[in-house]
C-alpha cells in the first residue's frame, strides 16, 4: 500500500515591492487576467534568461579549441586579433584534450543541476517562491559573469572553471520549480492548452537569444560571450522581484475553484489532463490536493520508468546539439567552406528554431489522435533517418544544411512537452493518487531529474568521442534516440490496444 503524506502550505499574502510602489497594479485597479498575462510574461522571460545564460559555453567551444593560425580567413568575420596570442587556443583547453575537458566542464554545469533539481522544488514549497527565484538568477548571472572574467583575467585554472560551473549549476537548477510553481498557482487545469503550448517556448526563446547575444561580441573577446548573458539575467532578476506576483491572493483574488497548487510538465504542459482527472483534484481527509506520494512509490507506478528513462536518452540526444552543434559547424565544411565562429553561432540557431515548431506540432498532433505515447514514438523514430541524412548531405550547401537542422530540431524537441503529459495521463487512471498534485509534483522530479542526468552525459561523451570523428558522435546519438524510442513500445502497445478496443482508430 501506498504511503499518503498530507502536506498543508499557505502562500504568502505580501504583495511584491512593485506592486506595493505601485497601488495602481493591484486589484481592482488591475484585473485577474493583466496579472495572469504579467505572471506569464515574467516567468517566460526569466527561464529564458536562464536558457540564454547557458549557451555561451557551446558558442566559445571552438574558439577556446581553435589555434589562432587555423583561423580561416574564407568567409570569416574573426578578428585574429582578439584570439589568444599562444596561437594555441585557451589553455587549459587547448591541445588534443582540449575536447575532453570541455565535455568534462560541461559535465560538471548539468550533474550539479540535475542533482539540484531533486531538492530545488521541495526548497520552494517552504520559502517565497519571488526571492527564491530571484536568487537563482542572481546567483546564476553571477557566476556566468566570472566564468567570462577569466578571459579578461587571463585565468588558466581548470579547476576554477570547473568550480564556478558546479556552482552555477546549482543556482540554475531553481529557475524550473520556481516558475512552474508560480505559473500552476494562477492557472486551472482547464486554461492550460494552447497558451501553456506558447509559454513553453521560453526554452527555445532562451537558446536562440542566447546563441545570438553569445555570437555577436565574439570578435571582441569570448569573455564578452559570458559577460552579456550574465548581465541580461541579472537584470531580469530585478523585474522579477518588484513584480512577480506569487499567488492571486498576494494581490486581493480570492482562489477560485479551478486555480490552486496546479503543477505542470518538465516543459509547462499540465500534468493533470482535464478530461483523465474526473472530478478535479482528489480529496483527503486532510483537504484537497494535499496528498503527497512516496519516492520509491513513485518509481513503482505503471510507466514513470518508461518515461523518465526515455526523457533520459532524449534529453541526452538534445543538450548534445545544444552543447556541441556550433562547435560542429565551425569543424565542418560547408560547400566546402569553413564558417567563422560567429557565423557557426548564429546557424546553430535554427536548431531550436525546429525545437518551438515541433513542440507545438506533437502537442497538436497528440490532442489530434489522443496518444501522446504514439507521438512521441513516431518523433522519436523518424529523427533517426533525418539525422543520418543530415550527417551525410548536411554539408552540401548552406541551404540545405538548414533545411535538415530545422527537420533534425522539430523531431529531437518536439517529444518534450509530450513525455509527462502522457505520464500524467497515466496517472490519472490510478485510483489511489488520482489528481493528487502532491504526488505528480513527485513524479515531475523523478522524470525531469533523471532526464537531466542524461543530459549531463550527452555532451561529455560527446568531448571524449569527437576526438575520434562525428560519425562516432551521430553513431552515440542514433543509438541513443533508438533506446528512447524503445522504452516507449510498452506504452504504445497498450495505447493502440486500448484505441482499437474503442474503436476509434478503425
Amino acid at each position: 500500500m501506498m504511503q499518503l503524506k498530507n502536506i498543508n502550505l499557505a502562500p504568502p499574502l505580501l504583495p511584491p515591492p512593485g506592486v506595493r510602489w505601485f497601488p495602481a497594479l493591484a486589484a481592482p485597479e488591475r484585473t485577474r487576467k493583466f496579472h495572469q498575462f504579467l505572471v506569464l510574461f515574467l516567468t517566460f522571460i526569466a527561464y529564458a534568461a536562464f536558457h540564454a545564460s547557458r549557451k555561451p559555453p557551446s558558442i566559445v567551444k571552438s574558439m577556446l579549441t581553435t589555434p589562432t593560425n587555423q583561423t580561416l580567413p574564407i568567409n570569416s568575420d574573426q578578428n585574429p586579433s582578439q584570439l589568444p596570442e599562444n596561437g594555441t587556443g585557451w589553455a587549459p583547453f587547448d591541445g588534443p584534450r582540449g575536447p575532453h575537458r570541455l565535455g568534462e566542464l560541461d559535465l560538471s554545469f548539468l550533474l550539479s543541476y540535475a542533482i539540484g533539481m531533486y531538492f530545488a522544488g521541495h526548497i520552494g514549497d517552504t520559502v517565497d517562491l519571488r526571492v527564491f527565484l530571484t536568487i537563482g538568477m542572481m546567483g546564476s548571472g553571477i557566476l556566468v559573469t566570472l566564468f567570462g572574467l577569466g578571459y579578461f583575467l587571463d585565468l588558466h585554472s581548470f579547476g576554477v572553471f570547473v568550480l564556478i560551473q558546479i556552482l552555477c549549476g546549482l543556482f540554475q537548477s531553481i529557475g524550473w520549480p520556481c516558475v512552474v510553481a508560480v505559473v500552476g498557482n494562477w492557472f486551472g487545469k482547464e486554461k492550460r492548452g494552447f497558451i501553456m503550448g506558447a509559454w513553453s517556448s521560453h526554452t527555445s526563446v532562451g537558446n536562440i537569444t542566447g546563441s545570438l547575444i553569445a555570437s555577436s561580441v565574439l570578435g571582441f573577446g569570448w569573455g564578452w560571450s559570458f559577460v552579456l548573458p550574465g548581465f541580461l539575467i541579472m537584470l531580469i532578476a530585478v523585474f522579477v522581484y518588484l513584480f512577480l506576483v506569487v499567488h492571486p491572493e498576494n494581490v486581493s483574488f480570492k482562489l477560485s475553484e479551478n486555480d490552486g497548487e496546479n503543477e505542470m510538465s518538465v516543459e509547462g504542459v499540465a500534468l493533470v489532463d482535464p478530461e483523465t482527472v474526473d472530478g478535479g483534484l482528489m480529496e483527503s481527509e486532510e483537504g484537497v490536493g494535499s496528498v503527497a506520494i512516496g519516492f520509491l512509490d513513485a518509481w513503482r507506478l505503471p510507466n514513470v520508468a518508461s518515461y523518465a528513462f526515455c526523457l533520459f536518452f532524449s534529453k541526452l540526444v538534445a543538450y548534445t546539439f545544444l552543447y556541441w552543434l556550433p562547435f560542429y559547424i565551425r569543424h565542418t565544411a560547408v560547400a566546402g567552406v569553413h564558417v567563422s565562429h560567429k557565423t557557426a553561432g548564429i546557424l546553430s540557431t535554427i536548431f531550436d528554431i525546429g525545437g518551438v515548431f515541433g513542440g507545438i506540432s506533437a502537442g497538436v498532433i497528440s490532442d489530434m489522435i489522443e496518444a501522446r505515447g504514439v507521438t512521441s514514438i513516431t518523433f522519436l523514430f523518424l529523427s533517426i533517418p533525418t539525422l543520418i541524412v543530415y550527417r551525410l548531405y548536411g554539408s552540401i550547401s548552406t541551404l540545405t544544411n538548414i533545411l535538415l537542422m530545422f527537420a533534425s530540431g522539430f523531431l529531437v524537441n518536439g517529444p518534450y512537452s509530450l513525455i509527462t503529459t502522457a505520464v500524467s495521463a497515466d496517472l490519472g487512471t490510478q485510483g489511489s493518487i488520482r489528481g493528487s498534485s502532491r504526488a505528480l509534483a513527485t513524479v515531475t522530479a523523478i522524470i525531469d531529474g533523471t532526464g537531466s542526468v542524461g543530459a549531463a552525459l550527452g555532451p561529455l561523451l560527446a568531448g571524449y568521442i569527437s576526438t575520434r570523428g562525428w560519425n562516432s558522435v551521430f553513431f552515440m546519438l542514433i543509438v541513443s534516440i533508438l533506446f528512447g524510442g524503445c522504452l516507449l513500445i510498452g506504452v504504445v502497445k497498450n495505447e493502440i490496444r486500448e484505441k482499437m478496443n474503442k474503436g476509434n482508430w478503425l
